[in-house]
């Protein structure tokens, strides 16, 4: 089955950075965004072979460590191969942390975002597109 785009799910936990030194943390975390995004796309399906938009929101539960951009990659690995066939599909990513305190007042967001805002922190929102230029019209 074709992937119905745009997709959004939450990823619950702290995001572990490409750079961190202990493997198996690397791939827990991948599994985990693979498994969270199973949730919201038909099984079996087929990688998308579209050009690709992904947008990540983190939310943590206190004032972040480490560098927001640290995030992204280990994101875009999971997907690879499973969202879409190869992350050279990707022609933007929107990352953005929003610490305790420091939430955006969005003017009309998705379900998902509102559980993201609501919900229990640490967490992840990730929305993948095949609209690289939907938020730029």
């Amino acid at each position: 089955m074709e992937i119905a785009f745009p997709i959004e799910f939450l990823v619950y936990g702290t995001p572990v950075s490409f750079q961190a030194k202990n493997v198996d943390s690397r791939e827990a975390w991948k599994d985990r965004v693979k498994a969270a995004s199973e949730q919201v796309i038909p099984q079996p399906h087929f990688a998308s072979d579209q050009r690709i938009a992904v947008t990540l929101y983190y939310l943590p539960n206190e004032a972040m460590a480490g560098d927001v951009d640290n995030i992204v990659k280990l994101v875009l690995d999971a997907l690879n191969a499973h969202i879409y066939l190869d992350d050279v599909q990707v022609e933007r990513v929107v990352v953005q942390k929003f610490e305790p305190g420091n939430v955006f007042s969005f003017s009309n967001p998705s379900a998902v975002v509102v559980d993201a805002i609501t919900g229990p922190k640490p967490v992840l929102y990730v929305r993948v597109s095949n609209d690289p230029f939907e938020d730029l019209r």
